[in-house]
């Protein structure tokens, strides 16, 4: 009798328990101030995804010039505000280094721990232990760019997948090595995640049949996100959906035109999560009124779309 009792209070424990956790990924483009308007469309857009924890880029406003070379963060950060507004917990990430960019992390669970480079917080969820790491990459060189001929940061035209790899790294490897460097504190973490504006394509989207389908102009196995994959992570709207050419999930950018030739559209904002057992369960992009958005806003605030995932752990 009393191994019965055991094994049932066994079964009904915490730790066996399944966790189920909305995380987003969302530059929110100084959230609204930009556009000289307030935070109620970011919050109506992360209350709409229904996501629990959020990594925001873009807190703060952009400089008035804003250039390729000199575009700093001015003014306060919105996550503050938005935070607030949602009744949620808020880490503000002040540290100036090459993988932020005016960057918090907002959360509906109680936020712990920073990690040495303040790229990410532990989290704790229902009494487990939880990472967010968020971030925001170097923008230029911007390879699709150089790929396609269109003039940024004076950066030179290149033509193949070598040339667009060998670019990538010298661009973003420092901050990919902080970003490693950071998880170290995430060991024994029942899930980890990374959240961000990469500002550079994932090899998952950019693959031969989406050349075929003139999405992208050839292939290429981006050296960032293929970073993260190498060390476990899961592209989480890739893991939902695969074919990219069904779903091309651009998240740069909305406001553009995507027939104009002097930009490109791309999916440059990812969730990134990893954990034993873990299984994404559901990820859409969220953004405009438009045939790019799986969870549909009118109007949008900002500059990119953003990208939210289910997963369970």
């Amino acid at each position: 009798m009393r191994a019965a009792l055991l094994t049932l209070a066994m079964l009904a424990s915490p730790a066996a328990a399944q966790t189920t956790l909305r995380v987003m990924s969302f530059n929110i483009w100084g959230g609204g101030v930009n556009e000289g308007k307030g935070i109620d469309d970011t919050v109506a857009a992360i209350r709409a995804a229904r996501a629990d924890i959020v990594g925001l880029q873009e807190t703060r406003a952009e400089s008035d010039p804003c250039t390729a070379e000199s575009c700093p963060p001015t003014g306060p950060s919105a996550a503050i505000a938005i935070a607030a507004a949602l009744g949620w917990q808020v880490h503000d990430q002040t540290a100036e280094n090459d993988a932020l960019w005016s960057n918090a992390v907002i959360s509906r669970h109680p936020i712990g721990a920073v990690s040495p480079n303040d790229l990410g917080v532990e989290i704790d969820v229902a009494g487990r232990k939880v990472w967010l790491f968020n971030i925001h990459l170097d923008d230029a060189p911007y390879q699709p760019y150089q790929l396609l001929g269109i003039a940024y940061d004076d950066a030179p035209f290149i033509k193949t997948e070598a040339e667009a790899q060998d670019y990538a790294r010298r661009t973003r490897t420092a901050a990919m090595d902080r970003l490693m460097a950071d998880m170290a504190k995430a060991d024994g973490a029942a899930a980890v995640f990374v959240t961000g504006d990469f500002n550079e394509p994932s090899g998952l989207d950019w693959t031969e049949a989406a050349v075929a389908a003139k999405l992208h102009p050839v292939k290429v196995d981006w050296p960032t996100t293929q970073r993260l994959e190498d060390a476990g992570f899961i592209d989480a709207y890739r893991a939902v959906h695969a074919d990219p050419v069904a779903k091309p999930a651009f998240t740069w950018t909305p406001t553009y035109d995507e027939a104009a030739t002097d930009d490109h559209p791309d999916r440059i904002d990812f969730v990134f999560a990893r954990g034993a057992g873990l299984k994404v369960t559901d990820a859409s992009i969220v953004g405009e009124d438009g045939p790019r958005s799986d969870i549909k806003l009118s109007p949008w605030p900002s500059d990119h779309r953003a990208v939210v995932a289910e997963v369970q752990f």
